[in-house]
């Protein structure tokens, strides 16, 4: 086996326009990594980095084992290596694994709080790092380990993909990532390397180069438009046209299909085309406490200054407009109750908090305030500990006074009215 440069060998990073594939694993991976890598060709022109779960004292075989189904260079990773195409990298084990600037970088594993996520680690390093050239996979496994990743990946515009749970021996991982709403593909092991090739041969141009006349785009779109409204009653005809497009290029690009005609044909026909394309359009990325600096401003200085303004107390109300699966409104009630807890006023203060989205789906995730086990990534132990409670299986859900302060429905902000004056009490049967 010729090899994976190690540190000093090469000076120069890989070319940033050079796509890296992510792949996450745990249990029942070295079956689906197999499949995964026979159909992938040895001149795929990619570079692919496994990041399997390894026991710490545990020499990894991997790199033997995929080194006979595949002709690529198969080696385990190096502190310093560049990544170069058509090679596959294995994490070694008791190390964490990121990318900067082309190279690869190894780190011990400290022990900390919550369980080790050795695959969100290494994909969202790869997100930063490729930005739209990134591909994060999921494969079997056991736990949630990836989702963090795959949503990284997704707000870089990458490609993000997931072995379909039916054909995994784990399907927790997979399943899980779907689960969260972060996946553009869901395939087969086997079927996964032609997904990948097909989106790479239609790239989404920010320009399209030769885009479609304005007369037929806007035909076309008119149509897209129509068919998403009866899916769901929904008009999107007041999204800018090049925003539309461009989601719309997306979707095209999953499925290698070029004109725009063609695309609204294959739409017309295929109902769930038409969810996942209006599940595009939402963009309903989101996580807990998602800008630090902004919550630490909010939680340090505007909540205790606007408490200071009402010295007899306040029944407080808050809207938040586009909740997604309500990760934002809940941060809301917790930090509100986080500046309660350090005050302490002598006056009583509530917060009633209105959240709506245009996603039934996503209201319908928000209301029931369950989340996977990788929000203890994204929340302090000391609010895991206070405002979560542990489900059996893995995973958390928001406390019962949290979700008292927040009320979920669905709303389209562009054509419903805003909530400019919202009562003291709302109806039961909205929350």
């Amino acid at each position: 086996m010729t090899g994976i440069q190690p540190v000093g060998t090469a000076t120069r990073p890989s070319s940033a326009d050079l796509p890296i594939v992510g792949i996450g694993c745990s249990a029942g991976g070295l079956d689906a990594l197999e499949k995964f890598f026979s159909h992938v060709p040895a001149d795929s022109g990619l570079a692919f980095v496994v990041v399997q779960h390894l026991a710490r004292d545990h020499a990894s075989a991997l790199p033997e084992l995929l080194g006979r189904v595949t002709t690529m260079t198969v080696a385990e990773a190096r502190d310093g290596a560049i990544v170069e195409r058509d090679c596959v990298y294995i994490i070694p084990p008791n190390r964490d694994l990121s990318l900067l600037h082309g190279r690869l970088h190894l780190f011990e594993v400290v022990a900390a709080h919550g369980l080790h996520r050795p695959v969100d680690a290494f994909l969202c390093s790869l997100a930063e790092d490729r930005q739209d050239k990134a591909i994060g996979i999921i494969l079997s496994g056991m736990g949630s380990d990836g989702v963090i990743g795959l949503r990284a990946i997704a707000e870089m515009g990458g490609l993000t993909l997931v072995q379909d749970p039916a054909s995994a021996k784990a399907d927790s991982m997979p399943r899980s990532a779907i689960e969260a709403r972060v996946a553009k593909v869901i395939a087969t092991p086997e079927a996964l390397p032609a997904r990948i090739n097909d989106y790479l041969k239609h790239p989404e141009p920010l320009e399209p180069a030769d885009p479609p006349a304005p007369l037929e785009l806007k035909s076309a779109l008119d149509k897209i438009i129509a068919l998403l409204r009866d899916r769901g009653g929904k008009d999107f005809s007041q999204y800018k046209t090049n925003t539309l497009y461009r989601r719309i290029e997306r979707r095209m690009a999953v499925h290698q299909i070029t004109a725009i005609d063609d695309y609204v044909r294959y739409l017309r026909d295929n109902p769930q085309e038409r969810t996942l394309l209006f599940k595009e359009l939402l963009i309903g990325v989101t996580r807990f406490f998602r800008d630090p600096d902004v919550w630490a401003h909010l939680i340090g200085e505007s909540l205790p200054a606007l408490l200071a303004q009402h010295p007899a107390g306040k029944n407080l109300r808050a809207w938040v407009a586009a909740c997604s699966t309500g990760e934002e409104a809940y941060s809301l009630a917790m930090a509100f109750s986080d500046v309660l807890d350090t005050l302490k006023p002598e006056v009583h203060f509530s917060l009633q908090i209105y959240a709506t989205d245009l996603d039934p789906d996503a209201i319908d995730t928000a209301r029931k305030g369950r989340y996977p086990a990788t929000i203890a990534a994204e929340v302090s132990a000391e609010r895991l500990a206070r405002y979560f409670t542990p489900e059996e299986g893995g995973g958390y859900r928001i406390c019962k006074g949290i979700r008292d302060m927040v009320v979920f429905a669905t709303q389209n902000i562009l054509t419903d009215p805003p909530f400019t004056r919202l009562p003291t009490s709302l109806p039961a049967e909205t929350c």
